[in-house]
Parts: C-alpha cells; sequence; structure tokens
C-alpha cells in the first residue's frame, strides 16, 4: 500500500529499473546526434594580451586602443554626435586617442539595428549597432559593435565575447601580443 493507503507503486531507490551502461557505452561511443557527423576541424585561434591594438579600416582608424573584455557580451566604441542618416547609415565622431578628447575622426558606417546593453553597474542602455570589419594583428574579419559615449572610459574600444569567439584566445597576464594591425590592402 502507498502512504495514502490505497494500492500503488511503493517508492524504489533512485535509478532502480535503469539499464546499467554497457561496455560500448562506457568507453565512450559515439551519441546518437553525433554519429555520422564528421566534426569540424578547430580553426587555431590567435592569442590576444587584455589590451591590444587595433583597426577598423571602414571608420578610417588604422590604429585604435581596445581592451579584451571576456564580461561583455558585444564590443562597444566610444562615439559621440550619433545621427542616423536617412540612407540606413549611421553618421559619428570619434576620440581615437586615449585620454585625448583633442584628434576627432568622423566616421559612416551601416546600421544593423539596435540593442539593449546592460552596463557593468546595472544601467541599460539602447544603443545603436553597426558593421565594421575588424583587425587584429593579421586577422581581419566583420563585426557588429555598439556605439556609446565612453569618455570617461580608459578604453576607446571593448572586445566582447561575439567578437573573440572561435578566433581570438585572451591571455589576461599580457598585453599587445598581436603587435600592429595588418591593414588590408583592398
Amino acid at each position: 500500500m502507498s502512504a495514502r493507503g490505497g494500492r500503488g507503486r511503493t517508492a524504489e531507490p533512485a535509478g532502480a529499473g535503469r539499464r546499467e551502461a554497457g561496455a560500448d557505452e562506457k568507453a565512450g561511443a559515439a551519441r546518437p546526434e553525433t554519429r555520422g557527423k564528421p566534426r569540424r576541424a578547430a580553426r587555431p585561434r590567435t592569442v590576444i594580451g587584455w589590451r591590444e591594438w587595433v583597426a577598423l579600416p571602414d571608420l578610417g582608424l588604422a590604429r585604435l586602443k581596445a581592451k579584451a573584455d571576456t564580461g561583455a557580451r558585444t564590443s562597444a566604441l566610444h562615439a559621440f554626435a550619433v545621427r542616423t542618416l536617412p540612407d540606413g547609415r549611421v553618421r559619428f565622431r570619434i576620440h581615437p586617442l586615449q585620454r585625448d578628447a583633442g584628434p576627432t575622426v568622423e566616421c559612416v558606417a551601416p546600421l544593423v539595428g539596435h540593442r539593449w546593453v546592460r552596463s557593468s553597474t546595472g544601467h541599460r542602455t539602447r544603443r545603436p549597432v553597426v558593421l565594421t570589419r575588424l583587425v587584429v594583428g593579421g586577422l581581419c574579419w566583420p563585426v557588429e559593435v555598439t556605439l556609446v559615449r565612453r569618455d570617461l572610459m580608459g578604453f576607446r574600444m571593448l572586445l566582447g565575447r561575439r567578437t573573440l569567439r572561435r578566433r581570438l584566445v585572451v591571455d589576461s597576464s599580457r598585453s599587445h601580443l598581436a603587435g600592429w594591425p595588418a591593414l588590408p590592402s583592398d
């Protein structure tokens, strides 16, 4: 009889009635969802330091100091005077030098959309997202970057996890491992 007084199943010890794994399963045989699918060879990843020199050639920035931020999902670029143009692009200005508001570069980039981003302090902001090419060392690939005013921050650009994913590994004890960005010839 069960605890309620009626007839029913009695409690079984955890795992009772389960089949014991066979020798082939214990030896690490392929799971059904991976059978027959060849594993894609892992692409070698470039090791970078926690801070690196990068370039954004589509924006006319040949050299910009960036911080690899594995705690941030998206990459962020310091920008001010952000204006959306009628043709679906964004015009904005950048102070490319760290801790220097003197030199200004005006940039235009395609607007991908807007994204809500939570800062490290917990504050949420809706930021424009642009698509541009990023150069780190000898690598160049398209990335999505949010635009935000970073006047008081130490770095003009943060490289988030989406940018780092499958291409770069961060050695947090080192800096500038990738060297100067090699600008593409196109």
